[in-house]
C-alpha cells in the first residue's frame, strides 16, 4: 500500500499564487489535503497520474454563481463543474431562495423573481425546489444534507429578505423598512452569517426585473438600509458584499457617481471587502476605466473595494431554441413560435412568410430603442456561433457583413442561419465588452490589481447565457490562441481563478497548490483545452430548458483529493459539501 492517498508526478506547475510555473514538480495528497509539493517525491501513491506534458492549476472558485436552486435538486451542478470549478459561491445579486415563508404565494412569487432576473425556468424551479427550509439557517442545513461535485457556499440575499420581513412591500421600490422591520432584517442577517453564510449581495439595476417585469424593491434602497444590513453582516467579523448597480452603465453621470460614493461609503463603514459588477457598455466605452480608476483610488484609502469583471465579452445567445431571437419582435413569427421545432423551420421556409417578417421587423425596429433595439436589431454585431467557438470575432463574420457579401437581405439570410442544424443553429450577440470590435478592453480590466473574475452566471439565464464556461475562455483564449500581443501569463489567468477569487470571500484553504491546501486540483491538456459550442438540451425538472457548453482538455478535476471528472466524464464521486462561513489555511 502506497504512502499517499494520490500523486500527480510530473506536472507544469502552475500554483495558483502568480509565482512562475515550475516544471518536473510532484504533488502528494494525503486526506483530501497537498502534502508534498516537490519535483521526484518518494513514496507511491493508491493512486497515481502521470502528469507529463500536462499542466496542473488549483480547482477554480467561481464566485459569481447562481445554482441556489439547481443545488436542492442536483448534485452535479455543470456548466461549472465541467470547466475545471471545485468551489461555488451562490446567492448573488441580492436574490436567492431564503428566507421564504412557507406559503404558495409566497413560492410563487420567489419563483417568478428568479425566472425573470436569471432567465431559470420557472416551471423548473416550481418541480425541483423541495422548500425543506424557512430561514436562512434552515436553507444552508438543507444544502447541508446533500452531497455534490464540488463545494457550495451562499450569501444572505437582500430581495428574499426584504419579501420575508415586509411582506409584499418589500417587493416595492418605493417602499422603505420601517425602524423595526429593518432591526428584524438585520437579526436575519446575523443569524444567516452565524450559520455559514459567506456575505450580503444586493442589485441595483433597472436590468434585474421579475417574470411579471416589475422592478425588484432592493433597487433605491437607502444608505441607511444597507449600512445597517452590511453592519449586521461585519459584525460576525467576516462577510464580504456583492452587488450589482447601474453604475457602469447609466448615462446619468451625477446618478453613477452617487452609486459609486454609495459603494465607498458601504464598503468604509463596515470594513469588509465588496465587489461590484463592471462591464463595457457599447455607448459608454470608458466608465469601467473611470470606476477602476476609482476604485483603486478608494483601496488606497482604506476600502476594500474590487471591481468583477468578465474574460469575455457578456452576450445573449440567439435562436429558435433560445429564449430570445430577432424574430421574436414580427407577429408573423409569434404565431408560430410554440409550434414543435421542425413544424416552426418548416413554416420559416415560406417565402410569403419569410416576405412579411422582414416587413414587420423593419416596423418594429423603428420604434425599439436602447437595449431592446440592441437585442433584436443590430445585425453588425450578430455572429454565428461557430465550431471552435470565437469570442473575438471580426466585423467581417457578422450577419450583416456575410448578408451583404452574399447580396441578399439581412433578414432572408438570418432565418436561413436560423434554420440550420434542424433549427438548433445559434446566434451568438455580445452586448457589453466588446465596444471596439476586439477585446483589448478586457484585457486591461483582466490586468487590474483590484479586480477579481466573476459574472459567469452559472446556472443562470438558462435560454440566453452560457457563460458558466468562463474558466476555460480565461485560460485557452487569453494564454494561448489570442495573437501573441494581446496575451496574457498563464500564472496571471491562474491566479484569477484560484487564489484571487478564493481569497476575496475569505477562503483561505484552497486556491494554492502547496503543503496544507485542500486537495482540488485540475489537470489540464493546454494543446486540447477548449469550450465546444453550446447547445440547449432539457435536462431540469419538469424538462425545462437550459444551455450546456462541453469541456476539453480537463485531463482530471480533483475535489479534496477525489477524481471528480476524467476526460470530461462525471466520475460519480460526490465529495463537495456546503461550506459555512469562511476557511482558515492552510491546514
Amino acid at each position: 500500500m502506497g504512502s499517499h492517498d494520490l500523486v500527480i508526478r510530473n506536472a507544469r506547475l502552475v500554483d495558483g499564487t502568480g509565482a512562475p510555473a515550475r516544471d518536473g514538480v510532484d504533488i502528494a495528497v494525503v486526506g483530501g489535503v497537498i502534502t508534498e509539493v516537490a519535483p521526484g517525491l518518494s513514496g507511491r501513491g493508491r493512486r497515481e497520474i502521470d502528469a507529463s506534458g500536462l499542466v496542473v492549476t488549483p480547482g477554480f472558485v467561481d464566485i459569481h454563481t447562481h445554482f441556489d436552486g439547481q443545488a436542492t435538486w442536483d448534485p452535479v451542478l455543470a456548466p461549472s463543474s465541467v470547466h475545471g470549478v471545485t468551489s461555488i459561491v451562490m446567492g448573488n445579486c441580492g436574490v436567492g431562495f431564503a428566507p421564504a415563508k412557507p406559503t404558495p404565494e409566497v413560492h410563487d412569487w420567489l419563483i417568478g423573481m428568479l425566472e425573470g432576473v436569471e432567465d431559470i425556468p420557472g416551471t423548473a424551479l416550481a418541480e425541483g425546489l423541495t422548500w425543506d427550509w424557512e430561514t436562512f439557517p434552515d436553507y444552508l442545513d438543507a444544502l447541508d444534507r446533500r452531497h455534490y461535485a464540488i463545494d457550495v457556499a451562499t450569501q444572505v440575499a437582500h430581495a428574499p429578505l426584504r419579501a420575508y420581513v415586509m411582506g409584499e412591500r418589500g417587493a416595492d421600490l418605493n417602499e422603505a423598512p420601517s425602524v423595526d422591520e429593518l432591526m428584524r432584517m438585520a437579526t436575519a442577517v446575523r443569524e444567516g452569517m452565524r450559520a455559514g453564510a459567506l456575505g450580503f449581495t444586493t442589485s441595483r439595476t433597472f436590468v434585474h426585473r421579475t417574470r411579471d417585469g416589475a422592478f425588484l424593491g432592493t433597487r433605491f434602497s437607502s444608505a441607511d438600509e444597507l449600512i445597517a444590513l452590511g453592519t449586521a453582516m461585519a459584525e460576525s467579523g467576516s462577510g464580504v458584499i456583492q452587488l450589482i448597480s447601474d453604475a457602469y452603465q447609466s448615462t446619468d453621470t451625477e446618478y453613477a457617481r452617487a452609486e459609486m460614493d454609495l459603494m465607498a461609503q458601504l464598503a468604509l463603514s463596515t470594513g469588509r471587502p465588496l465587489s461590484m459588477t463592471v462591464q463595457q457598455p457599447e455607448m459608454l466605452p470608458d466608465r469601467w476605466r473611470e470606476m477602476g480608476e476609482w476604485v483603486d483610488r478608494n483601496v488606497a484609502k482604506g476600502a476594500k473595494l474590487a471591481t468583477q469583471v468578465a474574460v469575455r465579452p457578456i452576450g445573449i445567445l440567439q435562436g429558435l431554441t433560445a429564449s430570445a431571437n430577432p424574430l421574436l419582435v414580427c407577429p408573423s413569427y409569434q404565431e408560430i413560435a410554440t409550434r414543435p421545432l421542425p413544424d416552426v423551420v418548416a413554416a420559416l421556409r415560406d417565402p410569403e412568410r419569410r416576405s412579411r417578417i422582414a416587413t414587420e421587423h423593419a416596423a418594429a425596429m423603428e420604434k425599439l430603442e436602447g437595449l431592446a433595439a440592441d437585442v433584436f436589431g443590430s445585425f453588425y454585431k450578430l455572429f454565428p456561433m461557430e465550431n471552435p467557438v470565437n469570442y473575438e470575432p471580426k466585423k467581417s463574420d457578422s450577419v450583416a457583413a456575410r448578408a451583404q457579401a452574399a447580396g441578399r437581405p439581412v433578414i432572408e439570410f438570418l432565418i436561413d442561419l436560423m434554420i440550420e442544424e434542424n433549427g438548433n443553429r445559434l446566434l451568438y450577440k455580445p452586448l457589453f465588452n466588446f465596444s471596439h470590435g476586439n477585446l483589448d478592453d478586457v484585457r486591461e480590466m483582466l490586468m487590474r490589481k483590484n479586480a477579481v473574475i466573476g459574472l459567469s452566471d452559472a446556472g443562470a439565464h438558462c435560454g440566453a447565457i452560457s457563460d458558466g464556461s468562463f474558466p476555460t475562455t480565461a485560460l485557452a483564449l487569453w494564454t494561448r490562441d489570442r495573437h501573441e500581443d494581446g496575451r496574457l501569463p498563464i500564472e496571471l489567468m491562474v491566479n484569477h481563478l484560484t487564489q484571487r477569487t478564493a481569497s476575496h470571500v475569505g477562503w483561505f484553504d484552497r486556491g494554492v497548490v502547496a503543503p496544507g491546501y485542500l486537495a482540488d486540483l485540475n489537470v489540464i491538456d493546454m494543446n486540447t483545452l477548449g469550450a465546444a459550442p453550446p447547445h440547449i438540451v432539457h435536462d431540469l425538472p419538469a424538462g425545462g430548458r437550459r444551455l450546456v457548453q462541453d469541456a476539453s482538455g480537463y485531463r482530471f478535476t480533483i475535489k479534496g483529493g477525489t477524481v471528480t471528472f476524467q476526460d470530461g466524464q462525471h466520475t460519480g464521486e460526490l465529495p463537495g459539501r456546503l461550506v459555512r462561513g469562511t476557511r482558515r489555511g492552510p491546514h
